[in-house]
């Protein structure tokens, strides 16, 4: 998420309340999470395993609960709830808004775009031309969708990520100041649900289609000219690239990559990176030929027992 202007390391420390490791006029441009961060970004951490990772990471401003040694060209922003600071700052920099409209003021709607009723458009809401958005349809503030984009009733942009730290009390969750973002010519089935980036996009790249009751986790990336069937659930932060088919029931763990033109079968768990050209099936994930002939030797067992006896 990039802030509308640049702030200084000062100026984002007072709104946190923390002590900081830089000179005062350090360049802050915007927060985000570890794998989309650039340079002038604000990334936080709290765990030690984790410390080397956002200090090395592209970020240059680094929200840490210990003091350590600051990195050349960085700057630390010392908190003793990294998560909790971090939440503070997507508060300030994209609150929540109130609508008490159908489709807000502030919404762009391009010539031939069709909204059928009861559809909610947020603030800040970009639709491309000649798009077709069915009736009971939810796009969440600051969603950007281009030309000829067809989706279903019942569908939702952009609820909050799936995203929790486990405290004594309880699930607090990281809040959500990202988009989602969907490309020119793909069509969204009825009932779908595309959660928005924490602090990037949750991105449906040109061509796509994707059938009724399909989950997209936060931060999903997905390329051009997808095939994605119904039923299929997509953890956050995964990416896959482009002319990939998922085929129905096919379920996902998170921050995973699927290479271009893979087939994935029906009812398959992709529990690790796959690569591209290649169809795969079963749980945990192999290439389809290989499970298959397992399944076919499993079958086999008792007439290989009967003839050892």
């Amino acid at each position: 998420m990039k802030f509308n202007k640049t702030y200084t390391l000062k100026q984002i420390a007072e709104i946190i309340n923390s002590k900081y490791i830089g000179i005062d006029d350090f360049p802050v441009h915007g927060m985000n999470e570890i794998h989309v961060v650039e340079p002038g970004d604000i990334v936080f951490v709290d765990h030690p395993k984790y410390y080397d990772k956002a200090l090395q990471s592209a970020a240059t401003i680094v929200l840490i609960n210990k003091e350590v040694a600051c990195p050349e060209g960085k700057a630390l922003l010392i908190s003793d709830d990294p998560f909790r600071d971090f939440n503070l700052l997507t508060k300030h920099f994209r609150p929540f808004q109130f609508s008490n409209v159908s489709i807000s003021d502030s919404a762009i709607i391009g010539d031939g775009t069709v909204i059928q009723p009861n559809c909610f458009v947020g603030h800040n809401v970009k639709i491309g031309k000649n798009c077709l958005i069915h009736s009971n349809v939810s796009i969440y503030d600051n969603t950007v969708i281009g030309d000829n984009v067809i989706i279903h009733a019942g569908t939702v942009l952009g609820a909050d990520a799936f995203y929790y730290k486990k405290r004594p009390e309880g699930f607090d969750q990281l809040l959500s100041g990202g988009r989602v973002v969907i490309e020119n010519n793909v069509g969204i089935g009825a009932l779908c649900t595309i959660d928005k980036g924490v602090t990037g996009d949750t991105t449906i790249g040109e061509g796509t289609k994707i059938d009724n009751q399909v989950h997209v986790g936060h931060d999903t990336v997905i390329g051009k000219k997808c095939l994605i069937a119904s039923q299929t659930g997509i953890a956050g932060c995964v990416v896959i690239e482009d002319e990939v088919t998922l085929w129905g029931q096919v379920g996902t763990t998170s921050g995973i990559t699927i290479g271009a033109k893979a087939v994935i079968m029906g009812q398959t768990g992709v529990t690790k990176s796959v690569e591209g050209g290649k169809s795969y099936f079963g749980t945990p994930i192999e290439e389809s030929r290989e499970k298959l002939k397992q399944l076919a030797n499993i079958k086999r067992i008792p007439e290989i027992i009967e003839k050892l006896k």
